[in-house]
């Protein structure tokens, strides 16, 4: 697998292992999660189950917000990354 050297400040940086060995991951899984989250956005919805179908309508979308940018906002409250 490539690495890849990122900069960042020395507060960052203790946040995202502070946030990573709590989550008990490293930074470079928790960087990859994040990063695919955000991706997720450029793709189309995928197919709804049927569970998830039956639950929809439960909650309304903040206005102009998708289902997948709730998603993303709620992985970088839990991660403490901010987009």
């Amino acid at each position: 697998m490539p690495k890849l050297t990122l900069s960042a400040d020395d507060k960052v940086i203790k946040q995202a292992k502070r946030i990573a060995a709590k989550n008990h991951t490293s930074v470079s899984a928790m960087f990859s999660r994040f990063v695919r989250t955000l991706a997720q956005k450029d793709r189309p919805p995928a197919q709804v189950g049927r569970i998830a179908r039956k639950a929809s309508g439960i909650i309304k979308l903040p206005k102009g917000k998708s289902e997948q940018d709730v998603l993303a906002d709620a992985l970088a409250d839990k991660y403490g990354l901010r987009r």
